[in-house]
């Protein structure tokens, strides 16, 4: 939107942006990484020192920084992107209950007592990154982690009650990888489920856009779940379970269907096919794109900055 952004991220980050790394890839798939906090006070640090150089400073660590940009003379927000109901974190959030925070959901707030929100900012996506897909393929897709809170379980139920073929593109972390081989791996005998495995960003459209259905079982307080979004773009409808900041996200009956158990998801599997593709991207062109985004953050970085109301941003 014409503004100077310097980005603090690891260096193999692809950005139009000034580019400060903080490690040379991606700390998720860097296995020589073990303990990744260290990158993350080197990243503070390096933002500290060239603070002089912003207007605003737009944090995504979480709470991390929080000791150090409290004392900043910078105007600071940070966007939560987390689940906030554990708690170890309510003392955190009770002792810099001060510090400006947005939230991607209004449900994500819930767990919090009152602090300082000034905004809440659906994600968004690039229109071009995602193209409409017209035509309704003949699978269902799962799209994510193999975790116990995303239920991939769910999905292989729904699939096989429907009588329609489940593609599951999903990455096993280490963390989960006990899970996948002791209750997942053993649902995967049906000749009804195909294990893709993980898929590239640039996968992903294709993979989305050919599905019948997308199916988003989850078992958590979802703070936003950016592939609901990333369907909706595909003009591929949902069937999402309602938890967390689902309801928000989608339009029930429209961008696809909210259910609470896998009789009312199958039943949905069956009445996808009434749902208009071209709506659905109507709805993402309309809620969830990146330029919708850029503005709402700009109107925010107003709000901390007034002095400066063509304030350049700065993203970390």
């Amino acid at each position: 939107m014409g503004h100077e952004v310097t980005l603090f991220a690891s260096g193999d980050s692809k950005t139009t942006a000034r580019l400060i790394p903080a490690c040379p890839r991606a700390l998720r798939l860097a296995e020589e990484s073990i303990d990744k906090l260290a990158h993350h006070v080197a990243m503070i640090d390096d933002v500290m020192r060239l603070a002089s150089e912003f207007d605003v400073i737009h944090f995504h660590i979480d709470y991390i920084h929080f000791p150090v940009s409290r004392y900043c003379a910078l105007p600071s927000v940070t966007t939560l992107h987390g689940r906030l109901d554990l708690p170890d974190l309510l003392p955190i959030y009770q002792r810099f209950a001060d510090l400006p925070l947005i939230s991607i959901s209004l449900s994500q707030r819930k767990p919090l007592p009152p602090v300082n929100w000034i905004g809440n900012v659906y994600h968004g996506l690039p229109t071009k990154t995602h193209p409409f897909y017209p035509r309704s393929g003949d699978y269902l897709a799962f799209l994510g982690r193999i975790s116990p809170e995303k239920r991939v379980d769910r999905a292989i139920e729904i699939a096989l009650k429907s009588g329609l073929r489940l593609k599951i593109a999903a990455k096993i972390d280490a963390a989960d990888r006990a899970y996948y081989e002791s209750e997942i791996k053993p649902l995967m005998t049906s000749s009804h489920v195909e294990f893709v495995g993980e898929i590239t960003e640039d996968q992903k459209p294709k993979f989305l856009g050919n599905a019948y259905a997308y199916l988003f079982p989850i078992d958590w307080p979802e703070p936003f779940g950016l592939t609901m979004i990333e369907a909706m773009a595909c003009g591929t409808p949902t069937i999402a379970f309602n938890r967390g900041s689902v309801p928000e996200v989608m339009e029930n009956g429209v961008t696809g269907f909210v259910v609470n158990n896998i009789e009312e998801a199958v039943r949905a599997v069956g009445e996808t096919a009434s749902l208009d593709r071209a709506t659905c991207r109507r709805v993402f062109e309309q809620r969830f794109t990146a330029s919708r985004m850029a503005q709402q953050y700009l109107t925010l970085y107003q709000k901390v900055h007034p002095a400066h109301p063509q304030a350049r941003a700065t993203a970390q």
